[in-house]
């Protein structure tokens, strides 16, 4: 869940594009700033399950960070997405060590899987299953690890299979999880009300009042957020 004390993504938002996952399926790259008016609703938990302790527990497993945080980074990422991976890979180690483990920051995955990318709504599911059980981020990492693997097969659920198994989780539990699609309410609603807030390929990261839609540098989104970070204790009471 992405807590309702973060209830508005801000009426003012630059929008900075890189390398990314189109919903078309093609890359976007170049560089552009707009200004869009929001009054969104960050919290994803979708309305009808959030008394489902599952629910609840996958919502939550896919946060990172210390609760005092002053600032979240909200990842909008779709797991067949080459350019998430990219930035998995090459950023996502360094952005937790700087500024999620030293209490900066509270990061949140939100699901954006592509319709264009025929197995990004399972590896959502396996991931989301995972953290109904505390292993959302292992399953995450291990997803985008074997992305290479996964995404040409007819069906990845083997793989997806043997990560779960490979992080210790009740297997019986995640399998009936996956299989009954109970995660679906709740990647609908990331899906939906990422959109809303202006994200429109994957990756994106909504930081204060800015949308950074791609593959950003670990230097981009340290501007970003220092920036953020500033503007955060201005504004503390």
């Amino acid at each position: 869940m992405i807590p309702t004390q973060v209830n508005r993504i801000g009426a003012r938002v630059a929008l900075v594009v890189s390398l990314a996952c189109a919903p078309s399926g093609t890359a976007k790259q170049g560089t552009e700033t707009t200004t869009v008016t929001r009054a969104e609703t960050a919290s994803t938990t979708a309305r009808p399950a959030q008394t489902d302790s599952i629910i609840t527990r996958a919502d939550l497993a896919r946060i990172q960070g210390s609760a005092t945080a002053p600032l979240w980074v909200i990842e909008v990422s779709d797991f067949q997405c080459p350019f998430c991976k990219q930035w998995h890979d090459q950023t996502y180690p360094a952005l937790r060590d700087q500024y999620v483990k030293t209490g900066k920051v509270r990061l949140a995955y939100v699901n954006f899987p592509l319709a264009s990318h025929a197995h990004a709504w399972p590896a959502a599911e396996s991931a989301m299953c995972a953290g109904a059980q505390g292993k959302f981020w292992p399953m995450h990492d291990g997803l985008f690890a074997t992305q290479t693997r996964w995404q040409a097969l007819s069906s990845p659920m083997v793989v997806f299979d043997s990560l779960a198994q490979a992080n210790g989780l009740d297997m019986r539990s995640w399998r009936d999880c996956v299989s009954s699609g109970k995660m679906k309410p709740l990647i609908e609603a990331d899906h939906d009300r990422a959109a809303r807030a202006g994200a429109s390929a994957t990756p994106s990261f909504m930081i204060g009042n800015q949308i950074l839609t791609g593959a950003q540098p670990l230097p981009v989104l340290q501007r970003v957020i220092d920036s953020a970070l500033v503007n955060s204790k201005r504004t503390a009471p």
